[in-house]
């Protein structure tokens, strides 16, 4: 049985293979878990890792694993908040995607202005702070709600409205730019 289930880093390897955007939110909790356990990972590999039904070998990986993500947090000055390059890197992957296509794609047009209106409010909402592109603005609100679900929060009715729309947009994105990862591989 345990052959079967993969370890945390192989399942972010999947993700980042089949939805960039799970991926991307994957990496997230990721970061928000090693700062939750502030950079300890005796902590992580006690509370999180050994309840893993993985064997134990997939357990050393795991944390091994974590243990890469800890330094590239430190070394890049993120300890507290803020994403790693290699996360951010994709995140403006879709963006310049999102740019792009949203010129010369009517139906991502018109996912994008069924989503704008709760993209403006967000943006107002952050009083005076950047929050970033569009991209990320859909990103991290998904990532709020499935932060708020896991705490067991109300999730406000707007917010569950905006993130429908949000995903709508997100899955096409996420459409758009695995066709073109694909078409890459063809290529070569």
């Amino acid at each position: 049985m345990l052959a079967s289930r993969k370890n945390m880093k192989k399942i972010a390897l999947n993700k980042l293979e089949k939805n960039i955007a799970e991926y991307i939110l994957y990496m997230y909790q990721m970061e928000d878990l090693i700062r939750a356990y502030d950079f300890n990972l005796e902590e992580i590999r006690q509370f999180v890792v050994s309840h893993y039904p993985i064997a134990e070998s997939e357990k050393q990986e795991t944390l091994s694993w974590f243990a890469e993500i800890a330094h590239e947090l430190k070394s890049s000055g993120i300890e507290k908040r803020g994403h790693l390059v290699r996360v951010q890197t994709h995140m403006d992957t879709l963006a310049k995607i999102h740019w792009e296509i949203l010129k010369t794609d009517k139906n991502y047009f018109e996912l994008f202005q069924k989503a704008k209106p709760h993209l403006l409010q967000l943006v107002l909402e952050a009083k005076g702070e950047n929050p970033g592109n569009e991209i990320r603005i859909c990103l991290h609100s998904i990532y709020g709600q499935l932060l708020a679900r896991l705490q067991g929060r109300e999730i406000p009715a707007d917010i569950l409205e905006a993130n429908e729309r949000f995903g709508d947009l997100i899955s096409y994105l996420v459409f758009v730019f695995h066709q073109r990862e694909r078409e890459k591989i063809e290529k070569n």
